[in-house]
């Protein structure tokens, strides 16, 4: 009775006359008045709620949450690993979470190392010469990185010529649209079979009007991109530079750096790869990397260590490390230095783990396996294993019964987990994506495979209520069409269509 009293919306236990607070006067009211153009003409459409009621409703509704340290989190694509709470410990150390962004350079020494320490490290994982963290997230390392593509064309007088950026159908989601908001036309590239990208296809598009060519490796549906050295040959020698997604550099870590490979530019999704909180639309952090001779095309500001040892913090108006011209420097990207409290939770996860962050990359594809081998017999797996970082499956392997994806992916809400990412990647119908990463044990693995296999035993025997499913959640059965034609968001709205 208790959770279900406080489940219900704070607008429906709302009475007329209660409150939830009681300040005293303090005799401003005639000194302090809002001038009428100002003032509402109607009285707020407010709640009226005592103060227990408003803290227990509170408190109950967020356990409704699901979120990492809550259970398993097998969002394909995203990376939902675990956060560890040294990291967050770290970040409120007083020395770090007190520290305003404008102090002098000279009393912010040890935060300035903190983020010279990082860029240093990221470029030793990355194969890269130079990092800049400025970029708030994945996609905007993506489009920064895509204007480091368009700067550096620019300043060899290629900028007009070269319109087009050629992103792989089986690349990040974000890519397309990272190119389209930079300016360029995106030409997209088939996949073969074994769902790695289709090389003649690659080459047959390939020119003089070409800035860049976007990769994911692993790509989306978790296969690596073994072919990467001859593509690279081929994108360098028609003038254009490779582009690393690192949405996937999880599987790689510790074994393999894009930079090796002939990566021009990448960013990295600290949110992601380097454990620190991720979802709910922030925070984030997408640092970018680039290869010797591009460090001048990063943007501004920057942190450089003088010749006295002492570091700075260098904005577009001063002097360089770099000698540039009047066309290569991007400016900012963002206010002060960026997301700086994601920059002190990826060094801390980095140096926590010290050497034993080679065992990342191999334990995430590990897991993975573990998984695909577990379900392909009741799942169809349209490529065959084994895969790295992630499996895609096309939906349950008996279609007969009529239950779909988004059937299975509801009944998972009923047995306690987060839905994994589906209809994504496009390529299959039925796409269902699931990356455990590398921090998840074989325990909490088989607890997920058995209620996957549960699912695929109730779409044969009992698919009405598969197909009703979530049966115990807060909201059942949304119906997910209805909500995005005609989103109810408001309370007015709800109330309205009940009178």
């Amino acid at each position: 009775m208790n959770k279900q009293l406080y489940s219900t919306l704070i607008f429906e236990l709302s009475r007329h006359g209660r409150r939830g607070h009681s300040l005293p006067g303090y005799g401003t009211a005639k000194k302090f008045v809002l001038p009428e153009k100002f003032a509402r003409k109607d009285t707020p459409a407010l709640p009226e709620v005592e103060e227990p009621a408003v803290v227990r409703h509170y408190t109950n509704s967020s356990t409704n949450n699901f979120g990492v340290d809550t259970g398993f989190y097998p969002l394909g694509s995203c990376t939902m690993k675990y956060n560890p709470k040294i990291n967050e410990a770290a970040v409120r150390l007083s020395g770090i979470s007190d520290l305003h962004p404008a102090t002098p350079d000279a009393c912010a020494q040890g935060a300035l190392e903190i983020y010279r320490r990082l860029q240093e490290l990221l470029s030793e994982m990355g194969g890269m010469s130079e990092f800049s963290l400025n970029p708030y997230a994945g996609a905007h390392g993506e489009l920064t990185g895509l204007m480091v593509v368009r700067t550096y064309h620019a300043s060899r007088g290629e900028g007009a010529v070269r319109r087009k950026v050629i992103v792989p159908d089986s690349a990040h989601g974000t890519n397309p649209a990272s190119a389209a908001i930079a300016g360029y036309d995106v030409v997209e590239c088939r996949s073969l079979p074994d769902g790695t990208v289709d090389v003649e296809d690659l080459r047959s598009k390939l020119g003089p009007d070409v800035a860049a060519v976007m990769m994911t490796n692993p790509n989306t549906v978790g296969m690596f991109e073994k072919n990467i050295p001859a593509i690279a040959e081929a994108v360098h020698a028609c003038g254009a530079l490779m582009y690393y997604d690192g949405a996937n550099l999880n599987a790689l870590l510790g074994v393999a750096r894009p930079g090796d490979m002939g990566f021009d530019v990448m960013h990295i999704n600290l949110h992601k790869t380097f454990s620190t909180p991720h979802g709910g639309g922030g925070p984030g952090a997408g640092p970018i990397g680039v290869r010797k001779g591009l460090e001048r095309f990063l943007p501004m500001p920057r942190v450089v260590r003088g010749d006295d040892g002492m570091l700075r913090v260098l904005d577009d108006s001063t002097e360089t490390p770099f000698e540039r011209t009047e066309l290569d420097p991007l400016g900012r990207v963002s206010s002060w230095l960026g997301n700086y409290a994601v920059f002190v939770k990826a060094l801390a996860y980095i140096l926590s783990m010290g050497k034993d962050i080679e065992q990342v990359g191999p334990l995430a594809c590990l897991n993975a396996n573990y998984i695909l081998n577990s379900l392909k017999e009741m799942y169809e797996l349209p490529i065959p294993g084994p895969c790295k970082h992630e499996m895609v499956f096309d939906g349950l392997r008996d279609k007969s019964t009529g239950c779909t994806t988004m059937n299975v992916a509801k009944r998972l809400l009923d047995m306690g987990f987060h839905a994994p990412t589906i209809y994504f990647p496009l390529l299959f119908h039925e796409s269902l994506m699931i990356e455990p990463t590398e921090t998840e044990s074989r325990e909490t693995l088989d607890v997920f495979i058995n209620a996957m296999r549960a699912i695929a035993r109730e779409a044969a025997e009992d698919p009405e209520t598969l197909k009703n499913a979530p049966l115990h959640t807060p909201v059942r059965h949304p119906d997910e069409n209805e909500a995005a034609l005609h989103p109810k968001v408001t309370y007015q709205s709800l109330a309205a269509d009940e009178v």
